[in-house]
């Protein structure tokens, strides 16, 4: 009996992506028409949540299909261990090609963690990672934190202009095209391994700060029609409604400096979309049907835009912590919207399934194989997201809980009947069975309130 072939998988993934400014996701305005294009025979996931609301804890949470206390990363700057189990190297060890061309956002000595080819002008081992280095060397060097301005100076100096991550995305995806013409054509030296099953991920910084956009015409289409978030108050909440990423339209900034910087993320978007459209053109001109590969689009995180008086990510508001996620396989999966809540560690566990390879023990990760054939009846509707030691939130159905430890309040939401997060019903009696049920997964998860930081447990199984 012949074993079945398995399928190619491709893996878009762009940086600080609202889960909301896509085609596909009801945003008229924005051109995402590569995007959208797959969703149309996609599974769409329309609560999926980050790990972390930041970059890296968010990044390798999902590569480990663990939470960020469970792998190990819970601050920006840390790094997974070097020989961590990811999905990369899980595949790997099964006959993958694993390659990945852009971002990874690893910090530490172990820059593959399972990619077999790396593509891309971003890598490098941090200061802190660099074993031997003393306390006087390491203050002389530079850290990424450097590369940010303030805020208030992100927005004010939004507009036309040509960032690093500009030229970065496009060494990403001319890096991506040579490697597919490698693998399936190779007309050079005919030594093209088509018959190799390849994970492919394709990882842009865009649309990701600083609002720069090198295309002048995409800013002049954007800049008068994009919405805004006005009049915007902040919440009453020492770490929801506070710190250095608070900028208001009208208070710190004008109205036409946000609306400048709102018109360069749009257009940032319509350029990853662009450029994904590259990759796909690339693989059709290969002799690839697409419809035979497993395709996931995702990104890290989010970005608040203005919303709640905030930018940038680090909030469990929707606009950071949620994400868009859809996984295309036409030959096996019908077109559907998932609206259970699901999180990134679960593409591990759904890869595996995919793909035919053992999923590992110990992972926080769970296949989403049952909710792509619309069987949810045994889904687990939670999702957890977790960084800087004490910050939590879970997620049950419409629900939104949130513990701080030492930092401020608990919160919860309720979205559906405040969409717009502007209540906290923490303290609402006819929510207290609902925050004591929370609590108590809060204290499974190792955060309990006389001890924020703990170490957590063990790992649920992977269902």
């Amino acid at each position: 009996m012949t074993t079945p072939r398995r399928p190619n998988v491709l893996f878009l993934m762009s940086d600080e992506h609202r889960f909301d400014v896509a085609g596909f996701a009801g945003d008229e305005l924005v051109r995402t028409p590569v995007l959208d294009d797959l969703a149309r025979d996609s599974v769409v996931f329309d609560n999926a949540y980050t790990p972390a609301p930041i970059c890296i804890p968010g990044r390798q949470a999902m590569m480990a299909g663990q939470f960020p206390r469970h792998c190990g990363v819970e601050r920006f700057g840390e790094d997974l261990a070097p020989g961590h189990l990811t999905f990369a190297r899980q595949l790997a060890r099964f006959g993958y090609r694993t390659v990945a061309a852009g971002k990874l956002h690893h910090l530490g000595a172990d820059q593959a963690q399972g990619w077999t080819h790396l593509i891309g002008m971003e890598s490098g081992v941090s200061p802190p990672h660099i074993a031997g280095l003393d306390e006087q060397s390491y203050c002389g060097l530079p850290t990424p934190a450097t590369h940010k301005w303030s805020q208030l100076t992100e927005v004010k100096r939004a507009g036309i202009g040509r960032s690093p991550y500009v030229a970065r995305d496009e060494y990403t995806v001319a890096g991506a095209l040579q490697y597919i013409h490698e693998h399936f054509v190779d007309t050079y030296y005919d030594r093209a391994i088509p018959e190799v099953p390849l994970l492919l991920k394709v990882s842009l910084h865009q649309p990701h700060y600083p609002y720069l956009t090198p295309h002048q015409d995409l800013f002049e289409y954007y800049l008068n029609r994009v919405p805004l978030y006005e009049e915007q108050q902040l919440f009453d909440h020492p770490v929801l409604g506070g710190d250095r990423h608070v900028v208001r339209s009208g208070v710190e900034v004008s109205r036409r400096e946000q609306r400048r910087a709102v018109a360069a993320y749009y257009a940032m978007v319509e350029t990853a979309d662009r450029l994904f459209g590259r990759v796909l053109d690339a693989l059709r001109h290969a002799g690839q049907d697409l419809d035979d590969w497993v395709i996931v689009f995702t990104s890290d995180h989010g970005e608040m835009l203005g919303q709640h008086g905030v930018w940038e990510k680090q909030r469990f508001f929707e606009g950071s912590v949620r994400v868009p996620l859809l996984i295309r396989w036409p030959r096996r999966f019908a077109a559907r919207t998932v609206t259970d809540n699901v999180n990134l560690c679960d593409l591990f566990a759904t890869l595996c399934e995919l793909t035919g390879v053992p999923t590992p023990d110990g992972l926080d990760s769970r296949s989403l194989v049952p909710l792509m054939t619309g069987d949810s009846a045994q889904w687990d509707d939670e999702s957890v997201s977790q960084f800087d030691g004490s910050r939590l939130m879970i997620k049950r159905g419409a629900l939104k809980y949130q513990f701080y430890g030492d930092e401020g309040p608990e919160v919860l939401f309720d979205l559906d009947i405040d969409p717009a997060e502007l209540r906290n019903l923490a303290t609402d009696s006819d929510y207290a069975a609902t925050m004591t049920s929370f609590r108590r997964r809060r204290d499974e998860l190792g955060f309990a309130a006389e001890s924020p930081g703990i170490a957590a447990p063990a790992a649920r199984d992977p269902k």
